[in-house]
């Protein structure tokens, strides 16, 4: 006879079948639901979950200052061939390289379809630009500084390896990537550098050893080879049939690549899969340094397409522990572009993530100064974030777009970092399969850290209304008037300068730092009791950088700053106490 405990364990072990058995049941006979299809209306999401525009929103203008300023760019050459690497690309960096106290720029092309041969790739009018500042307008020097390069470019990021005051120049490709060595007397030459062939994607300068020279992280897409095949094997995506040369599923993933500066004559040693951050099953296309966790070591996140992102934690020792999972931050979606900050001012740094269509973008918001602010020691396990994408009207949005370069940008000066995004559709046009289908780009003001962002594009410039296929975004304050402008790359068409022209009473302050020190610095400013911080080099954006060694605070009404602090990785400290708004401060390493 069974004891009372064991038919308890039996009367438990039938409820638990029962109860299994409902809901497998369930599962098989419930009526599918319906897919969302990219410009639908749906009840309860497109609509119900959709903000009015408050009535205080800044009256804040971006204008297309392109042709005014003397920028003649146009991306690509020729009829696409409808292969994959033609259509991911291309970025643009901003950086003054010739050290005269203005940004320049780089802009990386795609000389053509991939079906074209070296000696017509070589002939193609569509190169790589190099755009130097005249003070507000630019003269294209590429050929005569030996940056011109005819490639199938993706990426661009100037940085000072070498650590001699002058900015160097990375530029990846399908292919084989570029480094070029700044002379110093305005041309480059090509350095010695790793020639593996791949398809190469963003790339980020970052200190991750902490011992005060530039490390380099480059993403690789997918391991592509072409068959003519793919080009009739189509899937359905949607509403669109897409052939399989245009499907990154297509196609194994490529691994990372982690170079560690030596200081040597050749001074870079490829270390990812020692380190840990080799990334072989993500296909990535993007990478951020950036200290989450406050230790003064960069912790290293992937934008992973298809694929898991990674969040890799730095133990301090030449390499990194994956905690993607733990942090919350694993997700499997689409992912393009990048963009770290401190949207709502508590000390710590957020992230933006910009994602494929009907997928939202996330809203990484940190929760390490929750831990501090509740009295625990938080630690790298305990380094935890939340997507806040559709609590705070960056979610829903977004899903009839394709996201790629974006930015936290506080274009209205008010102290609160806001956010743009440049879109642009991967699907082909129905009635021209040779274009892509445009769309236009995403600008969102952060009101505050209750009702969070409001997207403001419509009633900002015409700029964001005109549909284009965006690729590459990088921001910069061209013109040093103490907004930061905007350059946007558009696959296949011309790039576009975005000049902030807000006419607004609030103030700012612009720090600037050396090209040596373009990464691992943290600056800490502190304005009328609030705080802002900034990390140089941490936002990678979409196969571009933004300005490189400068950083523009809002303050808003605040006319004068507190204090500034200046923190480099090495430990180096330096502080400036009551500085007047409106100002450029030139700061040097102690």
């Amino acid at each position: 006879m069974r004891t009372r405990r064991q038919r308890l364990i039996a009367r438990t072990i039938v409820i638990a079948l029962l109860a299994s058995a409902l809901t497998l049941a369930f599962i098989l006979l419930r009526p599918e639901p319906n897919q969302y299809v990219p410009g639908e209306e749906l009840k309860g999401l497109t609509d119900d979950l959709s903000r009015d525009l408050p009535s205080g929103y800044p009256r804040a203008k971006f204008v297309d200052a392109t042709k005014g300023a003397g920028i003649d760019f146009r991306h690509f050459y020729g009829a696409r061939s409808h292969q994959l690497p033609e259509d991911m690309g291309s970025g643009a960096a901003w950086g003054d390289y010739d050290a005269d106290g203005d940004l320049d720029l780089y802009i990386v092309n795609t000389a053509g379809a991939l079906t074209l041969s070296p000696a017509e790739l070589a002939a193609s009018p569509a190169h790589s630009a190099l755009l130097r500042n005249e003070g507000g307008t630019f003269t294209e020097v590429s050929a005569a500084a030996g940056v011109d390069l005819r490639v199938i470019g993706q990426a661009a990021a100037w940085g000072d390896y070498d650590a001699d005051g002058l900015l160097d120049l990375f530029a990846t490709a399908y292919g084989r990537n570029t480094l070029f060595h700044n002379a110093g007397d305005a041309t480059f030459s090509p350095a010695p550098f790793d020639e593996r062939e791949g398809f190469w994607a963003g790339a980020s300068w970052g200190d991750y050893d902490a011992d005060g020279d530039l490390d380099l992280y480059v993403t690789g897409y997918v391991q592509y080879n072409f068959d003519p095949d793919h080009l009739t094997t189509r899937s359905q995506q949607y509403d669109t049939a897409i052939p399989a040369s245009l499907n990154p599923s297509t196609y194994a993933p490529e691994r990372n690549l982690l170079y560690r500066n030596d200081g040597a004559d050749l001074p870079f040693s490829e270390v990812a899969s020692a380190a840990g951050v080799q990334n072989e099953k993500g296909r990535s296309l993007s990478a951020a340094f950036c200290d989450f966790d406050e230790d003064g070591l960069s912790e290293l996140y992937v934008a992973n397409d298809l694929s898991d992102n990674a969040l890799y934690h730095n133990l301090g020792d030449g390499t990194f522990a994956d905690i993607s999972h733990p942090a919350y931050v694993a997700d499997y979606r689409g992912a393009m572009g990048l963009a770290s900050g401190d949207w709502d001012n508590d000390g710590d740094m957020d992230l933006f993530v910009t994602h494929w269509i009907a997928q939202e973008n996330a809203f990484y918001s940190s929760m390490h100064a929750d831990y501090r602010e509740a009295g625990l020691s938080p630690t790298s396990t305990a380094l935890r974030f939340m997507d806040v994408a559709d609590r705070f009207g960056l979610g829903q949005i977004a899903l009839d777009y394709v996201g790629w370069g974006t930015a936290f940008i506080d274009y209205d000066s008010d102290g609160r970092q806001d956010l743009i995004v440049a879109n642009g559709s991967t699907f082909e046009q129905s009635d021209d399969p040779t274009r892509l289908v445009p769309m236009r780009h995403l600008l969102f003001w952060n009101k505050n850290d209750e009702e969070g962002f409001f997207e403001v594009g419509p009633v900002s410039g015409k700029v964001f209304t005109r549909p284009q296929v965006g690729r590459g975004l990088a921001v910069g304050d061209y013109d040093d008037d103490g907004d930061e402008d905007v350059l946007i790359v558009n696959n296949g068409a011309e790039a576009s300068l975005l000049r902030n022209d807000s006419d607004n009473d609030n103030h700012w302050f612009k720090a600037r730092l050396q090209a040596r020190e373009a990464a691992g610095v943290e600056l800490r400013l502190w304005a009328d009791g609030q705080l802002r911080i900034r990390q140089l080099g941490s936002s990678p954006s979409y196969y571009s950088q933004h300005a490189v060694g400068e950083v523009v605070f809002g303050l808003g009404a605040i006319a004068q700053v507190d204090s500034l602090e200046v923190l480099w990785s090495q430990g180096a400290r330096r502080l400036y106490k009551n500085l007047p708004a409106d100002q450029v401060l030139e700061i040097e390493k102690p």
